[in-house]
């Protein structure tokens, strides 16, 4: 086989291949021989059909197979002899349709992963950041326990509601005088301060009793989930059912035992070592993303463009989703496209890091043992509960999906490792600085966004190809994976959130149901981070 190098620029490699007819002749020969002992015709017995015979009818599917050999041969020769590292599925050109006896010239391109040649992680400098869950911060998890599961019980006939009473109403809105849709409802219950209802509207149910009747007049949000009642002025026609008073909630063994826990300090025992969790995750939140951040200055080198561009498809393909759920969706989109570079170069970030990451763990050896891989296995598997089998087959039989699977866990020992050689300064802050620390880097361009414990990086650090499309088992979704998306997502970033802009979505009302809120009613979510944060 002839190779020839006809294109070395940057990353982009291009070849030109030629197998010679008679290698293929051969190849053709022997498949012919083989299938000869096999074929069944009428009239010859198994394996006496005559070669040119089988020939005259399979000749045309032989040759077929023969090129597709060839072809998949000389590229790998291709990649064996010049040690060449492809970063995405070379891509085989045929140079013309080669008849009987010409000789099979293809045209081979692809990117290459890059060289670092300058790996700089030595005298890493990192600040650990620590929250130590104390009495207070305990006993406040406890009272939001207490305030979810408190009770209300109907206050007598002549009670004047006020903040904390769940008032039960019944509701019909107009705007302009005219009935709207989603305006109408029955039996809906309002905690009064609760923030469930557009602004204004709980206010005006302060001093209501049993049967009373009560005009409320607001004005729809700006920013309100339906277009038509955007800034509008409305009129809601109110009639209360009932008024209903909170029952405090004593705080002793007996509430712990309505948790299945046997007393009030065992209950604070296990929120401690949850917040001790959650703190802890954290921590290594904003540690990981300094370590990441360091990583990213000390090294700038060119990254496959194909890589580039699937990394970036699939921030945009969030962003499309996010996109099309906006009560605007073409103001929004408007504003995204107008940042289009800002997101091209977070997936050129995303890639850098990933393959300075995997890099990183192949040169210090980083390595997965089949135990862990095992377990990574079964706890996949029991996400789907009656499909383990299934899964557990699907994984085995799909390398890119038991690669995807396989990521995350090599990207934290990565970071682990990466951690233990640094110097590390800690300091106790408390949780407030902590959280405004990670909001902080969410204002930083280029910083990674907020952290979610499957995330992992772009990177060849396991012998799969990179187009890094999430794997699913047949019967549901193999992630969410997000992991919960098994996909190749970047160091710590939390999937792409709803704009800052985007309202709640309506909720149905239900007669003489605990429903949140109606939808005509329904407070506006609180603001989000912008899609672009979040992707950083």
């Amino acid at each position: 086989m002839q190779i020839a190098e006809t294109l070395n620029q940057g990353l982009r490699r291009e070849y030109a291949l030629v197998i010679p007819a008679a290698a293929l002749a051969a190849r053709v020969d022997a498949r012919l021989a083989e299938v000869s002992k096999t074929i069944r015709m009428p009239g010859f017995r198994p394996g006496k059909v005559p070669p040119n015979l089988v020939r005259k009818m399979h000749g045309e599917a032989l040759r077929g197979e023969a090129m597709q050999a060839a072809v998949n041969d000389g590229v790998q020769q291709l990649i064996t002899d010049r040690a060449l590292r492809p970063a995405t599925q070379p891509q085989v050109d045929l140079e013309g349709a080669p008849g009987e006896g010409d000789d099979l010239a293809i045209k081979v391109s692809f990117e290459v992963l890059p060289t670092v040649t300058d790996l700089n992680i030595d005298s890493l400098t990192l600040e650990k950041l620590i929250v130590a869950p104390d009495e207070a911060t305990i006993n406040e998890a406890v009272s939001r326990l207490a305030a979810q599961a408190q009770r209300s019980e109907p206050a007598p006939a002549k009670h004047k509601a006020k903040t904390g009473d769940t008032v039960v109403i019944d509701f019909e809105g107009r705007v302009g005088g005219k009935l709207f849709d989603g305006g109408k409802g029955e039996g809906m219950r309002v905690t009064i301060g609760s923030g469930q209802l557009i602004p204004g509207f709980e206010d005006q149910l302060v001093g209501v009793k049993a049967n009373d009747e009560r005009v409320v007049k607001v004005t729809f949000p700006a920013d309100y989930n339906v277009a038509t009642l955007k800034g509008q002025p409305a009129e809601f026609a109110i009639v209360v059912q009932g008024v209903e008073t909170p029952v405090e909630t004593k705080i002793d063994d007996e509430f712990a035992k309505g948790f299945g826990i046997d007393s009030l300090d065992a209950l604070k025992e296990i929120l401690k070592d949850q917040l001790d969790t959650e703190l802890g995750n954290l921590t290594r939140t904003h540690l990981k993303r300094k370590l990441l951040d360091t990583l990213a200055s000390r090294h700038d080198f060119e990254v496959p463009e194909s890589m580039v561009e699937s990394e970036f498809g699939q921030i945009w393909a969030q962003i499309e989703q996010e996109i099309n759920q906006d009560a605007d969706p073409e103001a929004m989109r408007a504003q995204m496209e107008a940042e289009r570079g800002d997101y091209r170069r977070i997936a050129e970030r995303r890639v850098r890091l990933g393959l300075l990451l995997s890099e990183i763990g192949q040169r210090n050896n980083v390595t997965i043992s089949q135990a862990e891989m095992n377990r990574l296995i079964g706890q996949e598997a029991a996400r789907y509960p009656g499909e383990q089998q299934q899964v557990v087959k699907f994984l085995q039989e799909n390398p890119m999906a038991l690669a995807q699977l396989r990521a995350p866990l090599y990207e934290d020992k990565v970071v682990d490792f990466l951690i233990s050689k640094a110097e590390l300064t800690e300091r106790f802050v408390s949780r407030a600085d902590l959280e405004a620390a990670i909001e902080d880097e969410d204002e930083t361009p280029g910083v990674i966004g907020a952290g979610h414990d499957h995330g992992h990086v772009h990177g060849p650090d396991c012998d799969h190809d990179h187009d890094h499309a999430p794997a699913k088992p047949a019967a549901k979704k193999a992630a969410k994976t997000k992991p919960a998306k098994a996909d190749a997502a970047a160091p710590d970033e939390a999937a792409v959130e709803p704009p800052v802009k985007k309202a709640a979505k309506p909720k149905a009302a239900k007669a003489a149901a605990p429903v949140e809120a109606a939808p005509a009613v329904e407070a506006p979510a609180k603001p989000k981070k912008a899609a672009k944060k979040a992707a950083e």
